[in-house]
């Protein structure tokens, strides 16, 4: 039995336009250009360029000269569109050619090489390759030799034992960079301090420190270490200072052509301070301007026209011509709104922190999160995230993710509002002046604070600290 039910109920949907919209704000500057050459190449209706209105009479001409045409060779045509003909439109007598660059070898490569220039058996150079694959792009082989052994065995079925490994491994051990081929730090740390010249007593010390009080070291207990080897502050400096010296990762330190890569961070806003003023830009240096392509929409007003005439292939061209022209028309429109609603919420953080825009003073800065800037903009908090996240500003005082400029705020003696970030500039400027041999525990960092007028707790400059980056007392003990 069928039975008629009315309901109400309250759901939330996202048109896809409004999660074209989410996702471009999302993106920062460099991923929105290829974002929008994507969308170029995808959508042939879509062109870069201003949009502008042709003259009357040449619309007119393109119009009546567009109508003479058949309508079939048309559709025909379009069927390869012109975008993809762009890499094939040069003449016979441009040449192209490419300019040849030189690279080296990577890290691994190099070891192989090192390797063939040993006087070494041929059942040493295969089990050395193997050895040198399975060292980490770090320098460092940290599987144990008891299991390539087996693996050798299943590999290459070679009977090994790991005493001839062992032999093998030396070998790797000595070639450059030094240290790599180690199993553990110290280790690595010894190879390397045994490639330098052994008859300087800072040298010779520094041997002896790795070897026998590496413990020691590692938890810098200096005054142990200088008691035990009856050596003087001075000495002890020294072999420090050889073992800082060292690389604990070899193999990073290799200059891999291949591998080389450096982050490029391009603002997507551009604020400027002339005459006491700020002037705020978004940076749309590489963005094309977008429009709709007009002979398009011309071939969808001849379709629309001629529609008594019209075939079914006629009809799925329209179809598709006008998906793409709505396609293009929200990009667009999306592309509009990002900016706009970039633009919104960088003014309202620039009008909260104008104080600390002017100067670039951090204790000027004021406490601020997400809530803040919403109720300034009155946009939703999950837009202002997608706002901020993965977004730099250029001033005129260097270049800060807009993360950098919210805060948690707290109540000085006073009874003022001040920023967390106050709080850590002055920490950090109290670990950079403090005595080294006697570096400023947590306790006595929160003496400090609460001389300044800011009361706060242990646990809280612990965790200030630990989110500076900042190691705990005893790990910054200097000689």
């Amino acid at each position: 039995m069928q039975k008629l039910n009315l309901q109400q109920r309250l759901l939330q949907k996202l048109s896809p336009q409004q999660i074209q919209m989410i996702k471009l704000l999302e993106l920062p500057t460099i991923q929105l250009e290829q974002r929008i050459k994507e969308e170029l190449e995808v959508n042939p209706v879509l062109e870069e360029g201003a949009d502008h209105v042709k003259d009357e009479a040449e619309m007119a001409a393109k119009t009546q000269e567009d109508n003479l045409s058949n309508i079939d060779t048309y559709i025909n045509d379009d069927d390869t569109p012109s975008y993809k003909l762009y890499a094939n439109n040069f003449s016979k007598d441009i040449s192209k050619s490419t300019i040849p660059f030189s690279v080296g070898i990577d890290f691994h490569t190099s070891l192989e090489n090192q390797m063939g220039l040993r006087p070494i058996t041929s059942r040493q150079q295969a089990l050395g390759q193997y050895l040198i694959g399975s060292i980490d792009d770090d320098g460092y082989l940290r599987r144990p030799l008891e299991n390539i052994v087996d693996d050798i065995a299943f590999a290459l079925n070679i009977e090994v034992t790991e005493q001839e490994l062992e032999e093998v491994l030396l070998i790797i051990q000595d070639f450059e960079p030094a240290g790599v081929g180690a199993r553990t730090l110290q280790e690595c740390l010894v190879i390397q301090i045994r490639h330098k010249d052994q008859t300087l007593d800072s040298v010779r010390n520094a041997s002896t420190i790795l070897d026998s009080f590496f413990e020691e070291f590692t938890k810098k207990h200096y005054e142990k270490i200088a008691s035990r080897m009856g050596i003087t502050e001075d000495e002890l400096r020294d072999a420090v200072d050889e073992i800082i010296s060292l690389t604990p990762k070899p193999g990073s330190s290799y200059n891999d052509p291949h591998s080389v890569y450096a982050e490029h961070i391009i603002p997507d806003f551009l604020l400027e301070l002339k005459d006491g003023e700020l002037l705020l830009s978004l940076n749309s240096m590489n963005q094309p301007e977008l429009r709709i392509s007009k002979d398009y929409q011309v071939m969808l007003k001849e379709y629309v026209a001629k529609k008594a005439e019209s075939t079914k292939k006629d009809k799925e061209a329209v179809t598709f011509v006008k998906q793409k022209i709505d396609s293009a028309k929200w990009f667009i429109d999306a592309l509009k709104l990002r900016q706009n609603t970039l633009m919104l919420t960088m003014n309202a953080i620039l009008e909260f922190q104008r104080e600390y825009f002017m100067e670039g003073d951090e204790t000027r800065m004021r406490p601020m999160i997400l809530k803040d800037i919403a109720a300034v903009t009155e946009l939703d908090i999950s837009t202002i995230s997608r706002v901020v996240n993965s977004k730099y500003i250029q001033t005129h005082f260097g270049i800060y993710p807009l993360k950098y400029f919210f805060s948690e705020g707290m109540q000085n003696d006073s009874g003022e509002e001040v920023s967390t970030r106050e709080i850590k500039t002055i920490l950090e400027e109290c670990v950079a002046a403090e005595n080294k041999k006697q570096p400023l525990t947590d306790e006595a960092l929160m003496e400090i604070l609460r001389e300044k007028g800011y009361p706060i707790a242990r646990r809280t400059v612990a965790k200030y600290r630990e989110q500076l980056n900042i190691p705990v007392a005893r790990l910054r003990k200097e000689l």
